[in-house]
């Protein structure tokens, strides 16, 4: 019965315990890690360690940082990285494994946070990759601890011999390295690096991280330099050039790094960051590694702040498990002491204190416990007394390392003074056998070299006296470490004592193999030191032995007071009793809340049910609604149909055979009607995207069907006035029209083939009315060909005007520009202006060429006729020459135009690229015009096509510079989507689709009206497709895109015939 009462009470203290532990990493875990933008508290992520060393893993705190929302704050995500970087670094060495099965979360919080556009949220992304590198670089070299503190001995074994894995872990050492620096380089760049910055906290929300970046980055450069001399001891220099390149740069940014952190008000008293050298070591010169210094980061340890929330430590946490392992004898009362006081401090918590709380012993417990802890008060502050002693040691050392590296420098300086003695004695001995006469300098020399010896050995003598003073400060120092030890510091911070002083040992030995004579003063300097330093550490024992001497007292006190609970734990039988009532009355509550349990889900159950009655009414609802919208819509195609029947049926009604229209207002109706068959596109998409609401497809239907009959009717009307071959096309195109329409009109009445049903052939057959309306059209009227010659030299006359003109213009406009703009601006304005500068002189350059070659093929084929006569016998030419000069001055007036409007910031830059190409463009129509009549061996002519060749490469610059000024001038829109929800981004990205599918089709659109304002260009200029081959061989003098004008005359051409037409000149 005992055994199992006992076993019963284990069970509850162990569940109790583990109960406790729990509230306090989660209370832990929640203070730490939040949405507030200041810095992790020291005290929590310091429990958040020992919990990982408490269950020898990090499942703990996983368990609870998998509930976090991260998703929901960058702050909380870059608390969260730091915090998992300390438990990386300083908790259990099982915690890698843990918070590797979790990598994938952590890839994914940076992913999202990545794609955002928030400060915090570039941060997290940096941080979290370098978590990911960090837990793969320990996976895969497990010697390697993710603290990084390891000797030069596990390195070695790490890298290995074989040099192909040497380079390997180098490379990843590197890629290590440069991860750390990124992170830090980001955070200084979002941060004012002032002082006042590190003392906000937001300021030390982003700079707390890197504190831990600074521990590893110091060792990684330690790690980096010692692989990269043994790549260079076995691999060529040139292989390993790019490594070298590599470090160089990091080892700029770290030491540009350390020296903005050390400046700062926030790390001088957190940590002492260590200053890197002057220059990086040089890896060609295998001795510098000699030189080389590891550099240390020191933390001093902060006195214990007051808890400011009242929850205690837990007990095992406070004495850690490495601390336990190794003083199993040292200490077993107080861990032992420590099971039962936990579970009697549960009980009372549970139950109250015994006899009603008016037992004396509880009072004495009480007393004892204040004294208690005063004791421990009084400990922490010995204890804190003894660190700022080692402190103090620590910076001594740090002085007799700066003073070691004088030696050092000294020695360097010594030996190269010596290297100079034995290459003197070299020459000596060379020219003693040459020539006897030097045999005096040569024994002064030697003599000399022997000093030297004589100085290098009692070098050796004085590193031996250093050495072994230094093994006995050392032993001291060790005797301390085990002393502070006894005082309940942590084992892992005494391993980390012992392996910096180990460390510092082997480097003061190899430096001191370096020491020279002249250096006595300063050892016997060095000494005295010593011996101070040696009597501040006997003062350091008789305060530890006095520390030891108050903890016996202690140890005695709890004696006592066990013995006490020993009393105590009897009346927790008798509270057994009371607990058993209990659990039957928690019995019959808890069949109560079945009971309860049960009625709810019937309750659930029925409003389940009423839901179920709903959604089907909705549903049904819906239906009805889908069936009104399509019979709403069927009745609107009913209408339509009668509408374009009634306007068929007056195709062949003869009482419309009287009716007449122009072609003019059937194009318009034509137009009308193509956009209104775009408008039913439009509405047919969004009726089958949603079927309830019909009304844009029923608005739609119905403008069609008025326009598509308009169109018929008058296409018909305009029939009757036509010729016989225009008339039966354009009939036909009419009946087709309906046709199409009714047949589409069809297809919308049916559900079946509602889907399929597409208005592009009715489009294709309003387009042919469209363009046979155009046909119809007036075309213009001849000019008198007795007109022809004066013409010719007027139209000549006005484009050299013109471009003398639009010469002048651009120059004013460049004066204008250099009096009103400066910078990238005026840059842009004087290339543009210049470009068209050219471009106007290269114009009129051909212009003379041009009429140079027109005057001498009127010479030679005139004959015995006159000037006017030759231009009115060979009209056809003469009119491409008079309009192909047109074209040329219209596109000079238009060029200064949109130059004009482009250096005052109105106009657009394609305007003048256009311009560019119409130039070209009409140069081109003049040469060809003017090379029709010209003979092939004219040298004249072999100089208007050198021209016309210069006007191309003018106009080519001109869209150059152009195109150049326009990328310099606008600006492009930064995307900031950081204040969208998801939704909204969904929204957004639906509307950028519409707006993309609207401008495709608008450009579309506007290329077949390009095609549309070619073709009719051409039948305006007279050169009709079947006809490019007559006239006299003049096919190519077509102007193929100057702007057409107003037609000179009104005079109506016959059908069968080719209308001549000829632009108002604009530059009169």
């Amino acid at each position: 019965m005992s055994s199992r009462m006992k076993s019963r009470r284990a069970e509850h203290s162990l569940g109790a315990e583990k109960e406790q532990f729990d509230k306090l990493q989660l209370s832990s875990i929640s203070k730490a890690i939040n949405t507030t933008e200041a810095p992790v508290k020291e005290k929590h992520a310091r429990r958040i360690i020992l919990g990982t060393h408490r269950e020898k893993g990090a499942f703990t705190f996983w368990s609870y940082a998998l509930g976090l929302p991260l998703a929901s704050s960058s702050i909380l995500s870059w608390k969260f990285c730091h915090v998992l970087h300390k438990v990386l670094r300083d908790g259990h060495h099982n915690s890698l494994q843990d918070c590797v099965r979790h990598i994938s979360n952590i890839q994914e919080m940076g992913r999202l946070w990545g794609n955002l556009h928030d400060r915090y949220g570039q941060l997290v992304a940096l941080y979290s990759k370098l978590l990911c590198t960090k837990m793969d670089f320990h996976m895969k070299h497990a010697e390697i601890r993710a603290s990084l503190e390891v000797s030069d001995e596990v390195l070695e074994r790490t890298a290995g011999t074989d040099i192909n894995n040497v380079f390997q872990v180098t490379v990843e050492v590197l890629d290590y390295m440069d991860v750390e620096l990124k992170l830090a380089e980001t955070v200084f760049r979002q941060l004012n690096t002032s002082i006042a910055i590190s003392t906000t906290t937001s300021g030390q929300c982003r700079l707390a991280p890197l504190i831990q970046v600074i521990q590893d980055c110091s060792h990684l450069y330690h790690f980096t330099v010692k692989l990269l001399f043994k790549l260079h001891a076995c691999l060529p220099a040139d292989t390993l050039q790019g490594h070298r390149d590599r470090f160089h740069d990091q080892f700029h940014s770290l030491k540009n790094f350390f020296n903005k952190a050390r400046d700062m008000l926030y790390f001088k008293r957190l940590i002492q960051i260590p200053k890197l050298p002057d220059s990086p070591p040089n890896f060609l010169r295998a001795s510098a590694l000699a030189e080389h210094v590891k550099p240390v980061v020191v933390i001093p340890d902060e006195e214990p702040a007051d808890d400011d929330d009242g929850e205690p430590l837990i007990e095992v946490s406070e004495m850690s498990l490495p601390s336990m392992q190794i003083q199993p004898v040292s200490q077993p009362q107080p861990q032992l002491h420590t099971q039962p006081q936990s579970q009697f401090d549960i009980f009372d918590q549970t139950f109250g204190p015994p006899n009603g709380g008016f037992d004396n012993r509880d009072i004495q417990i009480e007393n004892l416990k204040r004294e208690i802890e005063l004791l421990k008060a009084e400990l922490e502050r010995i204890k804190a007394e003894a660190q700022r002693y080692i402190t103090q040691l620590k910076s001594q050392i740090n002085s007799l390392e700066a003073e070691l590296e004088e030696q050092r420098v000294q020695k360097q300086r010594a030996l190269v003074e010596n290297e100079q003695l034995r290459m003197e004695l070299e020459m000596l001995r060379r020219q003693n056998a040459e020539n006897e006469s030097t045999q005096l300098s040569y024994i002064e020399a030697e003599k000399r070299a022997q000093d030297s010896e004589l100085r290098y050995c009692k070098l050796k003598e004085k590193h031996a006296e250093l050495v072994s003073s230094h093994a006995e400060l050392l032993r001291k120092s060790a005797d301390t470490v085990k002393m502070l030890t006894a005082s309940q510091q942590s084992q892992e911070e005494v391993a980390r004592t012992r392996q910096q002083l180990a460390f510092e040992v082997d480097r003061i030995k190899q430096e001191a193999d370096m020491k020279l004579d002249e250096q006595k003063f300063e050892m016997d300097k060095l000494r005295r030191e010593l011996e101070e330093k040696r009597t501040e550490l006997l003062r350091i024992q008789t305060s530890l032995q006095s520390n030891e001497k108050m903890g016996e007292r202690l140890n005695s006190e709890m004696l006592g007071l066990q013995a006490e609970k020993e009393v105590l734990m009897r009346s927790v039988s008798e509270k057994e009793a009371e607990l058993s009532s209990l659990r039957q009355s928690a019995q019959m509550q808890q069949s109560s809340l079945q009971q309860e349990r049960e009625r709810s889900t019937r309750e659930l159950g029925e409003l389940q049910g009423k839901l179920q009655e709903k959604l089907s009414r909705e549903e049904q609802l819906q239906q009805k609604l889908l069936e009104d919208q399509f019979a709403l819509l069927q009745g609107t195609v009913a209408e339509a149909e009668t509408i374009i029947q009634d306007a068929v049926a007056k195709l062949d009604d003869p009482l419309h055979l009287r009716c007449t229209s122009s072609p003019d207002y059937l194009v318009s109706r034509a137009e009308a009607a193509l956009g209104s068959v775009d408008k039913l596109k439009q509405g047919h998409a969004d009726y089958l995207k949603d079927m309830k609401d019909a009304s844009g497809l029923l608005r739609a239907v119905t403008q069609f069907s008025h326009l598509a009959a308009d169109t018929i009717v008058n296409g018909s009307a305009t029939a009757h006035m036509a010729p016989t071959d225009h008339a039966d096309r354009l009939t036909e195109n009419c009946r087709g029209c309906a046709t199409q329409t009714l047949q589409f009109l069809r297809e919308l009445k049916s559900k079946l083939s509602l889907q399929r049903a597409d208005p592009v052939g009715i489009r294709m057959i309003i387009q042919k009315i469209l363009h046979l309306a155009q046909e119809l059209r007036p075309k213009g009227s001849d000019i008198r060909q007795d007109e022809l010659g004066d013409l010719v030299d007027k139209e000549m006359a006005a484009t050299s005007s013109a471009i003398e003109e639009a010469v002048r213009r651009i120059d004013e406009m460049m004066n204008q520009a250099r009096r009103d703009t400066s910078g990238v601006k005026l840059e842009v304005n004087e290339r543009i202006l210049n470009s068209c500068t050219d471009l106007m002189m290269a114009i009129r350059m051909l212009v003379i060429a041009s009429t140079d070659l027109q005057k001498e093929i009127v010479e030679d084929g005139r004959g015995a006729a006159s000037i006017k006569e030759f231009y009115a016998r060979n009209s056809r030419w003469t009119e491409g020459l008079i309009s192909a000069s047109k074209a040329v001055g219209w596109g000079a007036t238009q060029m200064v135009e949109s130059a004009d409007k482009v250096v005052l910031h109105t106009g657009k830059y394609e305007e003048l690229i256009v311009c560019s190409h119409e130039i070209a463009a009409s140069t081109a129509q003049l040469v060809a015009a003017s090379k029709v009549k010209a003979d092939r061996n004219s040298k004249k002519l072999v100089t208007l096509q050198q021209a016309s060749r210069h006007v191309n490469e003018m106009a080519a610059n001109v869209v150059a510079s152009t195109k150049t000024g326009q990328g310099q001038i606008e600006e492009k829109d930064t995307m900031d989507f950081s204040d969208m929800s998801l939704m909204k981004l969904k929204k957004e990205e639906m509307e950028s689709q519409v707006r993309v599918l609207e401008l495709e089709t608008h450009l579309e659109n506007e290329r077949v009206r390009l095609g549309e304002l070619r073709r009719k260009h051409y039948e305006l200029a007279g050169v009709p497709l079947d006809q490019l081959a007559e006239g006299n061989g003049l096919a190519s003098a077509t102007p193929p895109s100057p702007k057409p004008a107003k037609p000179a005359l009104s005079k109506k051409p016959a059908l069968a015939q080719k209308p001549s037409i000829f632009a108002k000149n604009p530059f009169r």
